[in-house]
């Protein structure tokens, strides 16, 4: 009996401790709660404050902004799921499966569609037994679309055919069972640059952005600029050719030129033909500039029976989109010069024409080019501009360059032609 009078007590105690409990729990729930309320209270009243607006303006921008939010997922999530899986290739290394991988790539790029990540497809292909090794035709296709529940199919191929690369996609509707877009594009035989080809073709099926104009143009046109994505794997490219043209003598030089033989002169006119061969190495291909190396031996005047050899050395770039190129770079020729004076009338005589040997030579000795001194080497500085025009396989180059010089400057035009050589 005292025993269950125990007990008794001992139930009550704990039904009181619990109870106890509860009402604690619903007593911090409760200052939680208000704490809560008053918190999100004070926080509208301060931004309410802030951006001074209404509440009910307030509660308007929130319904809006949590709409737009929720209607901008709904149409991401919108979007038709497209699934790639092999593209057919014919005399390419890459394999059917890493074209896939490539065009999967470039398909995610356009943000077109809910591309099916490469791990899925090999799930559900493997999860439904599906032979996907031949499936290239529409029809085939259609029914794998089906069958792993996908909107769209994307099939192609990339063929080696001559001398080009072959590249055709294919988008397939599986509802309709119809193709739905297709595209084909011809490239030169440039298989490094497959990638590049995918990016091309399926921008223009699909009419985006395309790449910047000399990656297609060096890729779909046969005599373009010499560039990296035509001249792959290749650090320098030879374009050496004859060059000739004409040159023009200011100042003082184009003076002596004319003058009579007797004075020191050549009897000739400054203005002389060219005749010459450039040698000329592209060392650097990357982006839309080539960098150049050209060496260029060159007679000058032999036409007015004057014999004025010339080497020049000059280093260069190219623009690869239009041909535009600068140039520079040091300019070595063998000239006459001599020793002499000018009398007070202005005429030249030579240092050794002094016959007044009683009395020293009052005139300052000079050094100036003359017909009847010694042959020495003179240096100068060249700058030159031109642009290189296409015919075909041809590449004809037209310069003009300025070489300035105490003597007097020296301008010129040059025109020549070439063909790459590796």
């Amino acid at each position: 009996m005292e025993k269950n009078k125990n007990k008794k007590v001992m139930n009550e105690e704990s039904s009181s401790l619990v109870k106890q409990s509860i009402s604690t729990d619903n007593l911090l729930m409760f200052l939680n709660l208000n704490v809560l309320e008053k918190y999100c209270k004070q926080t509208f009243q301060l931004y309410s404050s802030m951006m001074d607006v209404k509440k009910w303006s307030l509660l308007f921008f929130l319904s809006v902004f949590t709409f737009t939010s929720f209607s901008q997922e709904k149409i991401s999530n919108s979007k038709p799921l497209a699934t790639v899986l092999n593209i057919d290739t014919k005399g390419v290394e890459e394999t059917p499966e890493q074209m896939g991988t490539m065009v999967r790539i470039e398909l995610e790029k356009l943000d077109m569609f809910q591309v099916m990540d490469i791990y899925d497809v090999k799930y559900v292909v493997e999860r439904n037994k599906i032979n996907i090794n031949n499936c290239y035709g529409k029809m085939c296709l259609v029914e794998v679309g089906k069958i792993i529940k996908s909107d769209k199919m994307f099939s192609g191929s990339v063929e080696h055919v001559g001398k080009n690369i072959i590249v055709t996609l294919r988008l397939i509707d599986v509802n309709s069972g119809t193709i739905e877009k297709a595209h084909v594009e011809e490239f030169l035989y440039l298989p490094g640059d497959l990638q590049n080809m995918i990016k091309i073709t399926m921008a223009k099926m699909f009419g985006k952005e395309l790449p910047k104009e000399p990656v297609e143009k060096s890729l779909t046109q046969k005599n373009n600029y010499e560039d990296a994505f035509n001249n792959p794997e290749q650090t320098k490219v030879n374009l050496s050719g004859p060059r000739m043209g004409f040159a023009y003598f200011t100042g003082e030089a184009g003076n002596v030129l004319q003058m009579p033989k007797n004075k020191g002169g050549y009897n000739s006119y400054p203005c002389m033909f060219q005749f010459g061969y450039q040698f000329e190495v592209q060392y650097l291909n990357e982006g839309n500039n080539q960098a150049l190396f050209e060496f260029l031996p060159m007679i000058t005047g032999f036409n007015q029976n004057i014999f004025i050899p010339s080497l020049t050395i000059m280093n260069g770039f190219r623009n690869n989109k239009y041909g535009w190129e600068v140039a520079f770079g040091p300019t070595f020729g063998i000239v006459k010069k001599a020793n002499g004076y000018y009398d007070n009338t202005g005429q030249w005589y030579l240092q050794n024409q002094w016959s007044d040997f009683a009395n020293p030579n009052p005139y300052t000795i000079e050094t100036r080019l003359d017909s009847r001194g010694e042959a020495e080497l003179q240096a100068g500085f060249i700058i030159a501009v031109g642009k290189t025009f296409k015919s075909g396989k041809l590449n004809i180059p037209v310069n003009a360059y300025v070489i300035p010089n105490k003597d007097g400057v020296k301008m010129g035009v040059s025109f020549g032609f070439n063909a790459k050589r590796r």
